[in-house]
């Protein structure tokens, strides 16, 4: 079992930053994928992006490429999302997830999801 805590949403101005964080805990979680998603109101859930169990391989949606950044820290047990240039069509919750395997952007495979942490961005 792996319990996910976002933090770190709030409101921001179109060409600012945010920096989100997830907190992981529980057996082995360390070793899981850890991905990045959002939703919009009235849309449906999307994929952001997903690193690997040590951070060294991540891959991003087309939409947010340049622009946001995962990373991964095993010794804290988190994977900050950094979000530069926000628009405000980046205006979701944005949600961690954690997966042992599979396709990085479906979010069937992931099996633990966090509450989900509220970004709005103004223009």
């Amino acid at each position: 079992q792996v319990q996910l805590v976002e933090s770190g949403g709030g409101l921001v101005q179109a060409g600012g930053s945010l920096r989100l964080s997830c907190a992981a805990s529980g057996r082995g979680a360390v070793s899981y994928l850890m991905g990045w998603f959002r939703q919009a109101p009235g849309k449906e859930r999307e994929w952001v992006g997903t690193t690997n169990w040590n951070g060294e391989r991540t891959e991003y949606a087309d939409f947010v490429k340049g622009r946001f950044t995962i990373s991964r820290d095993n010794t804290k047990n988190t994977v900050p999302l950094q979000m530069n240039s926000l628009k405000p069509e980046d205006t979701a919750v944005y949600y961690c997830a954690a997966s042992r395997g599979g396709r990085w952007s479906n979010q069937d495979d992931y099996a633990y999801w966090g509450q989900g942490t509220q970004v709005t961005v103004s223009s």
